[in-house]
């Protein structure tokens, strides 16, 4: 699969900025029929760093109400979180 249909995007949070600077963990949204592997290789294809371990999530779909009537639905997800070698960073979380 082409590195960059596994990755989707990236997602910054306050937690997410907390483990990218002190745990050297970055998060993902990514596609929902990857796995680890792909995930894995997509992020060193893309980002040219060392992955040392990846952890997926499957995001469940949730109902969200607006007034009485009104209610959406969200889509379910997929969200990988990303260990990278001691030493090593991701430009793109830099000075969020």
């Amino acid at each position: 699969m082409n590195p960059y249909k596994v990755i989707i995007r990236p997602i910054a949070t306050e937690k997410t900025t907390y483990q990218a600077s002190e745990l050297n963990q970055y998060v993902f949204e990514v596609d929902r029929s990857a796995n680890k592997i792909e995930i894995k290789r997509a992020i060193e294809a893309i980002y040219g760093v060392t992955v040392e371990r990846v952890n997926v999530m499957n995001m469940p779909a949730k109902v969200n109400q607006r007034g009485s009537r009104r209610t959406t639905r969200r889509s379910p997800w997929k969200k990988a979180v990303v260990t990278v070698a001691a030493g090593q960073r991701l430009d793109l979380f830099e000075g969020v």
